[in-house]
């Protein structure tokens, strides 16, 4: 890389950085071409040298965060041979990362919906190979136990991520420790449930269902409300 790509890639991720943070405080609608390149000390003549539109910004973010994250997974994964070594480690990568980009996280799970219909199936592709990196270790885990159905392999895979996917909302470095500690945390609550039992003798089809019908509804007449 010349020394001038350098400096374009390196005023590219300043951009990035300050879009991400932007969006996660304002959303994507709420994000002003204008406002980020002052925020950046960029004019925005030059601003739009670097992104066209707030849709190419946000296309940005989700194909860089998922690049950075597929690299680095794929780094740390040929360290090990072992299922739950492997685990660990797709856990550790990704929770260090987010922990570290909390707005891109942010971005990626509030702000997907946004993406230009042209701009989804890269993104969409880069998130199935990244899926695909999880599910194949899940499977494997979950074939000692003889359970080798897709449909147990998604839900598992995607239970995995449902942990990982909120870290960003609720960790906390005084509270909850290292990068380190919250992956320990989650590997050891994954793998718990994956190594776990499947004996549900004794269990109906319908055993410890509720009816949701049955539920109270969240929503209420606004007259309820009055005073």
């Amino acid at each position: 890389m010349s020394p001038r790509e350098h400096r374009r890639e390196h005023a590219s991720e300043h951009i990035l950085e300050a879009a991400a943070s932007t969006i996660a405080e304002h959303g994507f609608h709420g994000m002003s071409m204008r406002v980020l390149a002052q925020s950046t000390g960029m004019s925005l003549a030059n601003f739009y040298n670097y992104f066209e539109s707030k849709e190419d910004l946000l296309f940005a973010l989700h194909v860089r965060a998922f690049t950075a994250l597929l690299s680095a997974v794929d780094a740390e994964l040929q360290k090990a041979t072992q299922p739950n070594e492997r685990l660990y480690l797709f856990i550790a990568n990704h929770v260090a990362y987010f922990i570290q980009h909390t707005a891109v996280m942010h971005v990626l799970v509030h702000e997907a919906g946004r993406l230009a219909p042209n701009h989804r199936p890269t993104v969409r592709q880069l998130k199935d190979d990244y899926f695909g990196r999880a599910r194949a270790i899940v499977a494997t885990i979950l074939a000692r136990r003889d359970e080798r159905s897709a449909g147990e392999i998604e839900r598992a895979t995607y239970c995995v991520f449902g942990m990982l996917n909120w870290v960003y909302a609720w960790y906390d470095p005084g509270l909850h420790g290292s990068a380190r500690d919250v992956a320990r945390t989650i590997h050891t609550m994954a793998l718990a449930g994956l190594a776990g039992t499947t004996d549900f003798a004794g269990l109906s089809a319908t055993s410890g269902m509720v009816d949701a019908a049955a539920l109270p509804s969240p929503i209420r007449r606004k007259e309820a409300f009055s005073i």
